[in-house]
């Protein structure tokens, strides 16, 4: 586990540094994917989250999900590009979970990956990848990096 501007990245995820979603392999080749804590801390408490629905065709670095925060509303970018297989039902009822356990209970939406090795390049994966990535993020976002 790296800890960047005090917040956990577990080391097994990709990440899309850009836009502070990750992306967890699964068994059979399907996706998880989510919001970073690195993210959150940025954009504070998540009061609605609306992933797109099963079956939806998602591009890296567009829309997967829009989530309502204290003021704003937002969209999530994608990690990868693919077809929503699975959304996480757990959000309709309990949004709070994207920030209170971004790499458990809180992820948005699990897919098939259609570009995958193409776009794995664009991602951080692995410590040094991630810790450099991040980091830089962190920095430009005026969050300590002390850590």
């Amino acid at each position: 586990m790296l800890t960047i501007a005090g917040t956990e990245m577990p080391e097994a995820l990709w990440y899309w540094a850009a836009d502070q979603t990750w992306a967890e392999p699964l068994l059979g080749g399907h996706f998880r994917v989510g919001i970073t804590a690195l993210g959150l801390k940025a954009s504070g408490d998540v009061y609605m989250c609306r992933p797109k629905p099963v079956g939806s065709e998602v591009e890296q670095g567009r829309s997967i999900a829009v989530v309502e925060l204290a003021k704003s509303i937002v969209s999530v970018k994608s990690p990868l590009s693919g077809v929503v297989t699975r959304v996480n039902e757990a959000l309709d009822e309990h949004p709070e979970l994207v920030h209170q356990s971004p790499y458990d209970q809180g992820w948005l939406i699990e897919l098939a990956p259609s570009k995958l090795s193409e776009e794995k390049a664009r991602l951080a994966i692995g410590s040094d990848a991630i810790r450099a990535a991040l980091q830089h993020w962190a920095w430009l976002n005026k969050l300590d990096t002390g850590s």
